[in-house]
């Protein structure tokens, strides 16, 4: 059988699990060790691995590694390595769910590239129409100018769904906007996501799984803008005119886990990424850390547990196991690069969605309009660069993707 042909049916044997499977219903009723949550499809894809695809919780433990934490009630899971893609464990990795606001990373990751951050626009009444009942919004007034990098810090901050709806307007409207984002979605191969609205409002249909937000986080970490976002614990944003001034109010990144805000603990070395909660998602979170040099990747789906902050718990628990377990467990999968990130074999890295990822090691990236009152600076190094090969329709890859290194904190009490 030829190369090409066996891609083929590999490509043919992943998708055929997302073609037949329906998204999970959030009343439907169900058999299982607790009837009132629903329970994962019995069929599921298999991209990244035939394990991905199998309900429940997938490890393989080696010596001396760590069992995984007890306190993990998330619906769907997962924990990977960010630079190589090696999927350490997992628990119903595709299981398609609604995905609040985490999937503003595909968002990001699709329209970051195409409009300068200095760009400005004068905010019109319809901009703003649309957005859901009860959206999180950053404070967006019509009538006002706000630049693109405004918009940008509104959105990964605050999780503003008018920012969300500006950004959607200026790239061509709110139908063009999610069909960018589905065609943006295929080419990552995240094949479990259908998108019908750019802010992860609650939608019928609207679906995406633990294993797509990964990819998400995974290729949106590869642009310098979406990085210095996602890392950015505060902020200025544009308020209202007062005479001839234009005032600012301070605005601050949602994600628990990276400002230590409510309560949660701030995780050592995290550096995004993004968290999201609706009435039908529940909560949901990815995060990517770093420790010792090594770099991960965690998404949590829907935790059922009444600890308060469950989805900030789970993580943290996650990339605690991760830490201790890698180069001690057999990955169950991989994270699956993008269709088009073809290079020559050993080739010098090349731009990635318009920016070289081949940063000089230990450039540094400060976050603009960051360090408010809790102190915290940015500080962005960038290494590495994607080497992906195409032979007879099989990738070879060299999976370094380039990441954030260290995000500096304030002294822990």
């Amino acid at each position: 059988m030829s190369a090409l042909r066996k891609t083929a049916v590999t490509v043919a044997a992943a998708l055929l699990p997302v073609l037949t499977a329906v998204p999970a219903s959030a009343d439907g009723k169900v058999d299982g060790p607790d009837k009132k949550l629903p329970q994962p499809p019995a069929s599921m894809s298999t991209v990244g691995g035939a394990k991905l695809g199998v309900a429940g919780t997938q490890v393989q433990l080696g010596n001396g590694a760590p069992v995984l934490p007890k306190k993990l009630t998330g619906r769907s899971w997962i924990v990977a390595d960010a630079e190589h893609g090696d999927v350490l464990a997992s628990h119903n990795a595709h299981w398609r769910l609604a995905p609040a606001s985490t999937l503003k990373m595909l968002f990001a990751d699709t329209l970051l590239p195409r409009m300068p951050k200095d760009e400005k626009h004068k905010v019109a009444p319809a901009d703003l129409e649309g957005m859901g009942a009860g959206s999180s919004l950053v404070g967006v007034k019509e009538n006002l100018t706000y630049s693109v990098h405004d918009l940008w810090l509104g959105v990964f901050l605050k999780s503003g769904n008018d920012a969300v709806h500006v950004l959607s307007e200026m790239n061509g409207g709110i139908p063009k906007t999610v069909k960018d984002m589905q065609k943006h979605a295929e080419e990552l191969q995240a094949l479990d996501t259908h998108v019908v609205s750019p802010d992860g409002y609650d939608e019928k249909g609207q679906v995406s799984s633990a294993y797509d937000l990964t990819l998400f986080a995974r290729s949106g970490l590869q642009k310098k803008d979406f990085r210095e976002y996602c890392a950015t614990a505060t902020a200025q944003f544009p308020g209202e005119k007062k005479g001839k001034k234009r005032e600012t109010f301070e605005i601050q990144n949602t994600n628990r886990l990276l400002t230590g805000a409510n309560g949660v603990a701030q995780y050592p070395g995290i550096a995004g990424v993004k968290n999201g909660s609706t009435t039908h998602a529940g909560t949901t979170f990815t995060g990517v850390a770093e420790r010792n040099g090594r770099k991960l990747l965690v998404t949590v789906m829907n935790p059922s547990s009444t600890e308060p902050h469950a989805v900030y718990q789970e993580a943290a628990r996650l990339l605690d196991w991760g830490f201790a377990a890698a180069g001690k467990v057999t990955p169950v999968g991989e994270l699956v690069p993008p269709k088009s990130a073809v290079t020559e074999t050993e080739a010098s890295p090349t731009p990635v969605n318009g920016e070289s990822p081949a940063a000089a090691p230990g450039e540094t990236v400060t976050a603009a309009s960051s360090g408010g009152s809790d102190g915290v600076g940015i500080a962005l190094a960038v290494a590495g660069g994607v080497l992906i090969a195409l032979a007879g329709g099989v990738f070879l890859v060299n999976r370094r993707w380039p990441l954030p290194d260290l995000v500096r904190r304030r002294p822990r009490p």
